[in-house]
């Protein structure tokens, strides 16, 4: 049973405080978080104080140089955003009565996701539902499971190393990734490459080829070629990659299918290993407990009947299958 003081606190407290508090989280720092909301930095201050009365908890260290989210302002910043993405879905769902199917969609997803079954399903929806609107958000994985989980976009598609507790992410597609090299490289006029050639070239990675991160296959492929250890460039953004590979800093993984337009311009060469390439899964992230509005769960039912319609190999692109 809650106590007295638990049924007043919702009446009692200033819900704008929340949003001046999930901004000063997001902004790491009350300057910032100012400046963005187009206030002056001792009101933030105050209200960020006014909340901390209220709640009765330090949320967030703030000393000069030093700015630590504590534990209770982890909770109450992870409860702000749910609050949030559950508000900015109100006015897509009070379009659900309308004859024809309206409203907004956002979609978080890692970057340079090349999928033709992706693009077919929006291109067919959009078609048919042209007064449905569209935004995209590109950030890390780890930032897309985080956004949906959240509830703050409807759907995310990125690389994950483990299922989500809370999250429905089926996989919507496979890639191949494969080794190469730019055309300024030593290797790339070579007529025949032996994967011993390799040993000791420097390389440029993505951020996520660490122990336990969704492309650890793809460090092991590093590995399994003997690359120099610690990657000469790195990036979580893989047209960064490629540029970094077009560019001669490093060998460096890429999607095959991704690669395949850059070899046939003579920009690449896949080089060895050719053989047990890693695959990697990329799912479709969704929030069960999400309420859908209508354009929503209309594209999610697309993208179920993908899933659901065509076979897995179907779905994989730059090797037929495993080898």
């Amino acid at each position: 049973m809650l106590r007295p003081y638990e049924h007043r606190f919702p009446w009692n407290l200033d819900w704008n405080l929340l949003r001046t508090f999930m901004v000063v989280v997001e902004q790491r720092s009350i300057s910032r978080a100012a400046d963005f909301l187009g206030l002056k930095q001792p009101t933030v201050s105050a209200a960020l104080k006014r909340l901390e009365d209220s709640v009765g908890q330090v949320l967030i260290e703030r000393r000069p140089n030093r700015f630590r989210v504590t534990r209770a302002g982890e909770v109450l910043f992870s409860e702000c955003s749910t609050i949030f993405g559950t508000v900015s879905q109100l006015p897509a769902l009070m379009q659900a009565g309308a004859d024809t199917l309206s409203g907004h969609i956002s979609l978080v997803m890692t970057s340079h996701v090349v999928s033709p079954h992706l693009d077919a399903v929006l291109a067919d929806f959009a078609q048919r539902h042209r007064d449905v609107t569209f935004s995209v958000v590109v950030a890390e994985s780890g930032e897309v499971l985080k956004l949906i989980e959240q509830n703050r976009a409807a759907f995310g598609i990125c690389l994950i190393n483990r299922q989500p507790r809370h999250l429905h992410a089926p996989v919507l597609c496979r890639e191949f990734f494969a080794l190469y090299c730019g055309a300024k490289h030593r290797l790339f006029g070579k007529a025949r490459i032996a994967l011993a050639d390799l040993a000791g070239e420097p390389s440029v990675a993505f951020h996520t080829e660490v122990e336990g991160g969704p492309l650890q296959s793809v460090n092991r492929l590093r590995e399994r070629a003997r690359l120099a250890p610690g990657p000469r460039g790195v990036s979580a953004n893989l047209p960064e990659v490629r540029r970094m590979i077009v560019a001669n800093i490093g060998i460096g993984a890429l999607p095959v299918h991704v690669a395949a337009r850059d070899v046939g311009l003579g920009l690449l060469r896949q080089l060895p290993p050719h053989d047990r390439l890693p695959a990697i899964d990329i799912h479709l992230v969704t929030n069960p407990r999400r309420q859908m509005s209508a354009p929503e769960a209309a594209l999610n039912a697309a993208f179920t009947d993908l899933i659901d319609g065509e076979s897995l190999a179907a779905r994989t692109y730059g090797v037929s299958a495993p080898l």
